[in-house]
């Protein structure tokens, strides 16, 4: 494996936010591409992650899933790249990569599945509601230049990832903080590769194959 990094992922996945990731880093690494139907369920994958879906990396032999982990374990092992705070500097930064884990992929999840929680039982949900949600989301984009202040992070990519995701599909609303903000993240040359490389990857399973 390319520098004892592998990478797993389908390019119709969330394999595409750990692309951008990887590409930020600047690091050498080696992909594989798993179908939903057999390799993702195979027993060598399941040994790697037993929830049988990607993305998922192994870096010199220690296994990572989740796309944030594997964020915020990318900025770490390749400090480099700088797509990490300083450690004292690192509170907005685990604030905002955590509340896209939790409060937005929650609130989203449960708005596109239709499920409406009564207004009197917001209290007992990590979110609260969609729209009080979304309004901090807009707010946490729209005070700095980037979620965790003047520089561009791993952060970034996940959240970045959700919002672009969100609004170009309909599951977040458009809004003006939204669209200035990913004006800023999604004109990043790493971005432009990742995509380049999964809409290849795309591309090529759909070409007829020649007889």
């Amino acid at each position: 494996m390319a520098d004892g990094l592998t990478f797993y992922t389908n390019p119709m996945s969330r394999g595409r936010i750990a692309r951008w990731m990887l590409e930020e880093t600047g690091a050498d690494y080696e992909t594989v591409v798993l179908d939903y139907a057999s390799s993702m369920k195979a027993d060598d994958y399941l040994a790697i992650n037993p929830m049988g879906k990607v993305p998922a990396i192994v870096h010199n032999g220690h296994v990572v899933t989740e796309c944030p982990a594997i964020c915020a374990y990318l900025a770490d092992a390749f400090p480099d790249a700088g797509l990490a705070p300083p450690v004292d500097q690192r509170a907005a930064y685990y604030r905002w990569l955590f509340f896209a884990a939790g409060p937005v992929e929650q609130a989203v999840t449960m708005k596109s599945l239709g499920v409406e929680p009564p207004a009197e039982r917001s209290g007992m949900i990590g979110f609260g509601s969609f729209d009080k949600m979304v309004d901090v989301l807009e707010a946490a984009v729209s005070v700095t230049p980037y979620v965790a202040g003047e520089a561009f992070s791993a952060a970034d990519v996940y959240l970045g990832s959700q919002i672009a995701w969100g609004t170009q599909f309909g599951t977040l609303p458009k809004r003006d903080g939204f669209t200035a903000y990913l004006g800023r993240i999604l004109a990043r040359p790493a971005y432009a590769r990742a995509n380049a490389k999964d809409d290849a990857l795309i591309a090529a399973a759909a070409a007829p194959v020649e007889a």
